[in-house]
């Protein structure tokens, strides 16, 4: 069975030309699957999750909420390369993701599907697609989305067999995030830490204020938010 989707998102990867990543039919995808928004995130050396394109206005702020907390389907899927299907968040095991089912209701999100992007043993990044209402995806919506995320994981590992390996993936691509990893290398060279525990203490200042990471990591870098060693405000 053709799928509409997929023709598209081939014409936008053999199309695309110079440098970082061409642009996703996300909104296309989304309608098509059945899904209020979608994001596509890298994740190339294991590093986290790197919100590269999006589309739903809820799409930032969930993948901001799983940037903060330091899980959720999204992380799971593109370290793992497991797909994570969450037809009603609302019906969580509560020892699963524990803090983050209530914050993402809050926020008006009910489901939650994550497509590994991958290739083999080898997890690059993922599509994670979410509904403000819950229920499971079809199978019709189920097979395009799985044969998406695979094109886009071929696409992906192809451009990053040349020179500059998986870095050049993210060369020239506007990264929703970027404020964070800087925000976070700042917090390093002050604290005299390395950057995985400056971004612990930023995600335990946002989470303990209830603030999105993205507006900490603003805070700091305006010299608006001072942290000690121990992530507790400083001055």
């Amino acid at each position: 069975m053709p799928y509409p989707i997929t023709d598209s998102l081939l014409r936008a990867l053999d199309t695309h030309q110079g440098p970082g990543l061409p642009l996703l039919p996300l909104q296309q995808a989304g309608r098509e699957l059945g899904l209020d928004g979608l994001a596509f995130l890298l994740a190339p050396g294991g590093r986290p999750g790197e919100l590269v394109q999006a589309f739903g206005e809820h799409t930032v702020p969930l993948e901001d909420m799983q940037l903060t907390q330091g899980q959720g389907p999204s992380p799971d899927a593109a370290l793992s390369g497991t797909i994570i299907l969450v037809p009603d968040m609302a019906a969580l095991d509560p020892t699963r993701w524990p803090g983050l089912p209530g914050p993402v209701l809050e926020l008006g999100v009910h489901a939650v599907f994550a497509f590994p992007l991958r290739i083999g043993i080898i997890a690059i990044g993922a599509l994670t697609g979410h509904r403000t209402t819950p229920g499971s995806m079809t199978d019709d919506q189920l097979t395009p989305a799985l044969i998406l995320a695979d094109l886009l994981a071929q696409y992906l590992v192809n451009r990053a067999a040349g020179p500059g390996g998986a870095s050049r993936l993210l060369s020239g691509t506007g990264l929703h995030f970027a404020e964070v990893h800087q925000a976070t290398g700042m917090l390093a060279a002050q604290l005299g830490v390395d950057c995985a525990q400056a971004l612990a203490r930023l995600r335990g200042y946002a989470f303990r204020h209830d603030q999105r990471l993205l507006t900490s990591a603003r805070q700091v870098l305006a010299y608006r938010l001072h942290l000690d060693s121990d992530g507790a405000q400083d001055g």
